[in-house]
Parts: C-alpha cells; structure tokens; sequence
C-alpha cells in the first residue's frame, strides 16, 4: 500500500471549497442568505465526497487480498475466511448527495458462496 499525504490533499480540498467560495460571492454580491448557504454546500459536499473516498481507499483494512488466510476478513453469513475476486468498483452516494466510487477488492466466501465487498 502506498503511504497517502492526508493532509496536503485535504488542504487542497479546502483551498478549492474557500476559494470556489470566494469567487461565487464576488460574482453574486446580492445573494441572500439561503442562496449562499447552497452555494457552500454544494461545494462542501463535493469535497467531502473526496475525503470520504480517500479515506476509504488508504484503510489498510481495505487492502487484504495478499494477506495471510488467518488476515482476512470473514463472511458475515458463516464466519469462514473470504478469497478476494479481484477489484471491482462500488459506488456509493454520500449524504450530501454526491457519488462517491471506490475500487475496491471483491469478496467471496468459499463455505456457503456469499459475495460482498468486506468494510475497511
């Protein structure tokens, strides 16, 4: 897994809510209240999206498919030690309302056939 500088990305994220901000209040001087407020929003959630997905994708929780059989995660159905089925791409939609893909590796237990994306 490779080691994933939070805190510039993060700081990159924000930069682009502030300054995005910035910039639509300079272009809509006599914006009400509520207007501003979804214009933050929209902009908040957008980023939070991406902190989600990049907190998501650097969980080393997330990473198993090369990890000892004793590692990996278990099949919530029977208990028994899932194989991984390659990576596939899951999408999920944040609540903020935005879609949020992560690649991911693909679950499934060999006891009873279960398939699923394991959490981390």
């Amino acid at each position: 897994m490779t080691e994933f500088n939070f805190e510039k990305r993060w700081a990159e994220l924000w930069m682009e809510v502030t300054t995005g901000m910035a910039e639509w209040r300079q272009q809509h001087p006599k914006a009400t209240f509520r207007e501003i407020e979804v214009a933050l929003d929209e902009r908040m959630n957008r980023a939070r999206a991406k902190f989600l997905a990049d907190a998501a994708t650097a969980s080393q929780a997330a990473d198993w498919q090369d990890a000892r059989e004793e590692e990996r995660p278990v099949c919530p159905e029977c208990g028994g030690r899932v194989q991984s089925r390659g990576e596939k791409v899951r999408r999920l939609e944040t609540a903020g309302g935005e879609t949020v893909e992560l690649k991911r590796h693909h679950a499934v237990c060999p006891e009873c056939g279960k398939a699923f994306f394991p959490p981390g």
